[in-house]
């Protein structure tokens, strides 16, 4: 089966034709305050992107009790507690989604959130989400993600973390199911993330590999390498951001600042504008820059009426508006119709027609 290139997310078309899909990524920066959590829904719409993400799980579900933070999570969270205890504090409730889904569709964005299980899944879909979108550390968690290709809704999947040969096995998953509406995320989950360690050229690998839509989520601290990607063929861009990086909480830090946020999403935008069309040919600007800077065949020295022109007889000069050196095989051994001085531009009608 073949990969849709189109795919509708809410009111949003994503394709390789139209403006970068892109995803405020609130995660786990409410620290449990559905308040704190509107506030950075109003963040994201006023940052003018087009869908604001959660992360729905039940921490009993997600993680076994005595299971360590990673190394990032040590240095911004308390150090005396596990992640099991860490993450608990973080739940959003089904009645906090409620609340959240009328807001956003209050606001006029797009609400989104990572289910980390199938019952969170299933409390999305009685919510009527528009799409799913998975972490990267489902990536190989073939349950979860055959579970999901069985919804027929659009599937967001980040790839951080994974060998191509993984993310072939869970792109299988949705082929199993011929589910269609799939898009991958090239992803480094490391936080804050290296700039050399970005490797962009993966997202081109993703594209030519699997033939869908790819997109990018950046850890890159600020704004990041985030807009580059989309010179790479991103057509999804999702980044973390917070209503202040001076919070308690694993992911704060490594997130953008409201201004940063703003601003990041103007630079995606300016770029999307300087990528063109991809035809090449002059603007009309370069027009009349074209006609006094490039050049035209001149006369090297004077030629006499009938004589054949030799190419040491010519040379190149501005201003354009002559024969173009382009041609100038096809003038070579033309006779000359009248007597041309030397620096004189040499145009057709000073030549004989064969």
């Amino acid at each position: 089966m073949k990969f849709s290139q189109e795919i509708k997310i809410g009111n949003k078309l994503i394709n390789r034709d139209n403006p970068t899909f892109i995803i405020a990524e609130a995660g786990v920066n409410h620290n449990g305050d559905i308040k704190l959590a509107k506030k950075l829904i109003d963040i994201a719409v006023e940052s003018n992107v087009d869908a604001v993400k959660f992360q729905t799980f039940s921490t009993e579900r997600l993680i076994l009790r005595d299971t360590e933070k990673p190394e990032y999570q040590k240095k911004n969270t308390e150090s005396s507690e596990n992640q099991y205890e860490m993450l608990k504090k973080l739940e959003l409730d089904k009645e906090d989604h409620k609340i959240l889904i009328d807001y956003c569709n209050k606001k006029g964005i797009i609400f989104l959130s990572t289910p980390y299980d199938e019952e969170s899944a299933d409390l999305l879909e009685g919510l009527g989400i528009k799409a799913y979108k998975i972490a990267s550390t489902d990536t190989t968690n073939l349950l979860l993600l055959d579970y999901l290709a069985k919804k027929d809704k659009p599937v967001i999947l980040s790839t951080g973390m994974s060998y191509l040969s993984e993310v072939e096995k869970a792109v299988d998953i949705f082929k199993k199911n011929n589910m269609g509406e799939l898009i991958l995320l090239h992803c480094i989950s490391n936080y804050p993330l290296e700039f050399e360690k970005a490797n962009l050229q993966a997202i081109k690998t993703l594209e030519d590999r699997f033939d869908l839509l790819v997109g990018y989520s950046d850890h890159t601290a600020g704004i990041g390498v985030a807009p580059y990607s989309i010179a790479l063929g991103a057509k999804v861009i999702e980044k973390h951001f917070t209503i202040d990086k001076n919070l308690p909480g694993p992911d704060h830090k490594a997130s953008l600042s409201p201004i940063e946020l703003k601003s990041c999403v103007e630079l995606i935008r300016k770029i999307e504008k300087a990528m063109g069309t991809g035809i090449k040919s002059p603007l009309l600007e370069e027009k009349q820059v074209k006609l006094l800077l490039q050049k035209s065949l001149v006369a090297k020295v004077s030629i006499n009426k009938g004589e054949s022109i030799k190419r040491d007889m010519l040379t190149a000069k501005r201003p354009c508006g002559g024969i173009s050196p382009l041609y100038l095989e096809e003038i070579v051994e033309k006779k000359a119709k009248m007597d041309i001085k030397k620096n004189s531009i040499i145009k057709y009608e000073m030549l004989e027609d064969e």
